[in-house]
């Protein structure tokens, strides 16, 4: 196996938990319009971009609403959910991930954000984890979201390393897709049987070194 060189890294569900934020607002939205959002509905809205959520969510409810409404209402959600975010603190950190990138740092690997939010630097912000990356490569910068590899392949090309030699951290089946058809080392954060592409799954980072990634 390639040596690996890099370190690329999803945010929501990898860093720091905040699934927990958008199914809030989103759920609150599919309200607005009159429906409700279950948990599991929620689930595939995971890795991927605010509009496309939109377009899954208006299909739950069988709804149809112009272009100027959809971003109206796109961005109400993603005000609601900043707002929610602002409550992040250092603390908010998932167990063992800035352990890992401490060690990261020590061993002068490189890292990447890889990530379809918008509000990635907002958030890395607040829970002061900013000042790990070398690049962040995030919703505003990509015109593909994931399963597409374009996401993690920026992020190998700011950080001059070749694909093969990065490693992707990601919690969900279409980041994992991302990352295996950029030809990287994909780790998934979860269970195996939902992440079952992945080369290596975890359950977090906790006692997790970059050894063993070999």
């Amino acid at each position: 196996m390639p040596s690996i060189k890099a370190c690329l890294f999803d945010l929501d569900g990898v860093i720091v938990d905040t699934a927990k934020f958008h199914y809030i607002a989103w759920r609150r939205l599919a309200n607005d319009l009159g429906f409700d959002l279950t948990l599991e509905q929620n689930e595939q809205l995971k890795g991927i971009s605010r509009m496309e959520s939109l377009d899954i969510i208006l299909s739950i409810g069988g709804i149809t609403l112009s272009k100027e409404e959809r971003l109206a209402r796109a961005t109400e959600k993603n005000l609601r959910y900043l707002e929610l975010c602002k409550q992040m603190t250092p603390n908010d950190v998932l167990p063992g991930v800035r352990t890992f990138m401490d060690e990261l740092k020590q061993l002068s690997i490189p890292m990447g954000l890889g990530s379809a939010s918008k509000n990635a630097t907002i958030i890395l912000n607040s829970i002061d984890m900013l000042r790990y990356f070398d690049t962040i490569v995030d919703g505003n910068r990509i015109t593909k979201g994931k399963p597409d590899p374009q996401v993690f392949l920026m992020g190998a090309e700011d950080l001059q390393t070749k694909p093969e030699n990065c490693a992707v951290f990601e919690d969900a089946v279409a980041g994992i897709q991302s990352a295996k058809s950029a030809g990287m080392l994909a780790v998934g954060i979860g269970v195996k049987t939902v992440l079952a592409e992945a080369d290596i799954v975890i359950a977090g980072f906790e006692g997790f070194k970059f050894a063993d990634l070999h």
